[in-house]
């Protein structure tokens, strides 16, 4: 059933009221007015707003009696159901350009604020939806595969999950996306699930040429969507973590590096995460382990003279306690790096 309440109801009449000088009713579906320029009658019935919901037209009042004032009463109807009544004291004639006025008005804010919670019965709806999914392991039930046919989503293909970050949706972006099953599921990070195509590396190009500021991650064709989720998720991290030069990443392509992120070894996290105060030391901690330790091509990524990135070096071994120009401290501070975007 369509409302408004008292607060929205006398609202509406305050402000109608600044501009029309005849008393305004708002009366609900049972007649009862809500809202008023006579504050003592809310919570009142008013008798001509019972007849006009009964009859399903304008009631006019041509004299004043002990109950009634004289005035136009007239319902208002959204999708065939009378949901309230206008009310304006004063003579038919006059007040009765008043009332269409204030009717569609009314109708109109009744209509937004339906659309509004429509909207966000459905948004809620999509959340609960697409979070029992990427939960669920085994086999589908009937139930779930029903609910996943408005999204386009057959669950009886494997799936691939492309998990985007910084995803800028314009008209272009938005033509793409309706081509795919996708949900928004924090911000501006949304997933992409494909299903039976057979080319996603050419998705994949057209995302980079679209979005230079967005991260891609996929996971592997999978026939559990929860599965390729987890992933690319994981590959995600993995990208966040040692932040390549590449937008993208797949998982099969740091599937070692996912394992021994969770791998339970010595407590190296506590130990990097000391750099996040220092911006420029954890940057050149990834560049050297991207450059393979080369200090030349490292300087030259950074921009920076040997000396100086030899002294960061040295400022990371003092703070971390492990020395990245050695092998198997590097090893220690890369798991360290990686626990933390686990």
């Amino acid at each position: 059933m369509f409302q408004l309440s008292k607060k929205q109801a006398q609202e509406i009449v305050d402000k109608m009221m600044q501009d029309i000088p005849y008393n305004i009713n708002i009366m609900n579906e049972q007649g009862v007015i809500v809202g008023s320029g006579r504050k003592e009658r809310v919570g009142t019935v008013h008798s001509g707003a019972v007849k006009a919901l009964e009859t399903g037209r304008m009631i006019e009042v041509w004299e004043d009696s002990r109950f009634e004032k004289k005035g136009t009463n007239e319902p208002i109807v959204i999708d065939q159901q009378r949901v309230g009544v206008i009310g304006i004291s004063g003579n038919p004639d006059e007040v009765r350009p008043f009332c269409n006025i204030v009717r569609t008005t009314v109708s109109l804010l009744i209509e937004q604020k339906t659309a509004l919670q429509n909207l966000a019965h459905e948004a809620n709806r999509t959340k609960v939806f697409i979070e029992m999914l990427l939960a669920h392991q085994g086999t589908y039930s009937q139930k779930l595969r029903k609910e996943a046919v408005p999204y386009n989503l057959d669950l009886a293909l494997p799936t691939i999950v492309f998990y985007i970050r910084h995803l800028q949706v314009d008209d272009r972006i938005s033509k793409l996306l309706l081509r795919y099953p996708s949900f928004v599921i924090q911000g501006d990070t949304h997933l992409l699930l494909l299903q039976n195509d057979p080319y996603p590396a050419r998705l994949l190009a057209q995302l980079v040429e679209d979005q230079p500021q967005a991260r891609i991650a996929s996971g592997r064709l999978e026939g559990n969507i929860g599965e390729s989720f987890r992933q690319a998720q994981s590959a995600m991290n993995v990208l966040l973590a040692l932040r390549p030069p590449s937008q993208t990443i797949g998982y099969e392509e740091v599937e070692f590096l996912v394992r021994f992120s969770h791998a339970k070894l010595t407590d190296t996290s506590q130990a990097v995460s000391k750099l996040e105060d220092s911006i420029d030391l954890l940057d050149t901690l990834r560049s050297f382990i991207q450059q393979d330790c080369s200090v030349a091509r490292t300087a030259a990524e950074l921009n920076i003279h040997r000396n100086t990135l030899q002294y960061r070096l040295k400022r990371i071994e003092s703070i971390t306690g492990k020395d990245p120009r050695k092998l198997l401290q590097l090893i220690e501070l890369t798991h360290g790096l990686l626990s933390l975007y686990k």
